[in-house]
């Protein structure tokens, strides 16, 4: 199949890239060789960009993710046919569902169907009603890991013969090893959400300090006002305040100095797609500390220390 007129989705892109922004980010590159056309809310260099407007992005919070799903069915086929387009590409699931486009979709977790608090918001409806649409009306879907191959078939009754896993990859020129001294902090990076058990390492970790009284514990993604506070009075409660920092967003750049300098990367998350932050962490030589479900064993294999992590005392003697 011709996909010299490959045209990618990149409305969900976000300002402070995480996760599926990184992905398509550090992706983009890659298909230059295909002359991509780029949907987007914002001029990326070197790409031919068609913009969208600004509050339809991802940025615009819940409402703008209402009008972007609205122009998905509306107005990108027409970008579509305009193009002369052979295929749609879009690294989360999301595509036209009454239109003729041919689509590729990445799909990173389905981690709002297996939790039953997740499963009802607004999110969970979007993951039981419109993800299958989507993904049963694709030419093909990529996943990132053998979990989330398995949660397609499981839940969604996908055949494995139109699922191919390909593992995520880091940038070898950012994520190394710079051979600086080790400090005092283990590290966490991600969401402050429920499901990314934060509330679990900071038990923990008050056991560890019990032990060694100098160590700290920096938490790193942007500050949630829904979860986060919460948490900061947890690390309060259990008299750990002051040896908790949380560090708020942290860009790109600021991470690899940030991960080569802590003791371990401690990443007990009950359920991921994949992990990047555990793969960039064992990419510069920083020790690491994950639960033992989901992906997380997948992408640690026998590189680091997998532990239990509902078990309080497993994550302390882990760390």
């Amino acid at each position: 199949m011709d996909v010299s007129n490959l045209l990618v989705n990149l409305s969900a892109l976000i300002a402070r890239p995480t996760g599926i922004s990184t992905y398509a980010i550090n992706l983009l590159p890659h298909l230059q060789p295909l002359f991509p056309h780029v949907l987007s809310s914002r001029i990326i260099k070197g790409f031919k960009c068609h913009l969208i407007p600004q509050r339809m992005g991802a940025d615009a919070g819940m409402w703008g993710h209402g009008k972007r799903l609205l122009w998905l069915q509306t107005q990108l086929p027409r970008w579509y046919r305009q193009l002369g387009s052979q295929l749609l590409f879009s690294p989360l699931p999301e595509a036209p569902l009454f239109r003729s486009c041919s689509t590729v979709v990445t799909v990173h977790d389905l981690i709002p169907l297996r939790f039953s608090t997740l499963r009802r918001s607004p999110i969970g409806i979007y993951y039981r009603y419109y993800v299958p649409a989507v993904l049963r009306q694709s030419r093909h879907i990529l996943c990132d890991s053998k979990a989330t191959a398995t949660d397609i078939i499981d839940f969604y009754q996908i055949p494995a013969h139109r699922i191919t896993i390909i593992p995520l990859g880091y940038d070898a020129n950012h994520f190394y090893d710079l051979n600086l001294p080790t400090a005092h902090y283990f590290l966490y990076l991600g969401r402050h959400e429920p499901y990314k058990n934060l509330g679990q390492l900071l038990n923990a970790f008050r056991f560890v300090c019990n032990r060694h009284p100098g160590v700290e514990l920096w938490i790193g993604g942007s500050f949630d006002q829904r979860y986060s506070p919460q948490l900061v009075q947890q690390a309060t409660e259990l008299g750990i305040g002051n040896q908790v920092k949380f560090l708020d967003y942290l860009s790109y750049d600021q991470l690899p100095p940030l991960i080569n300098q802590a003791i371990a990367l401690v990443f007990p998350s009950l359920w991921e797609g994949f992990g990047l932050p555990v793969l960039e962490a064992m990419a510069c030589g920083t020790p690491v500390i994950a639960a033992n479900l989901s992906s997380l064993p997948e992408v640690v294999g026998d590189a680091g220390i997998l532990v239990d992590p509902y078990n309080t005392e497993e994550l302390a003697d882990g760390m």
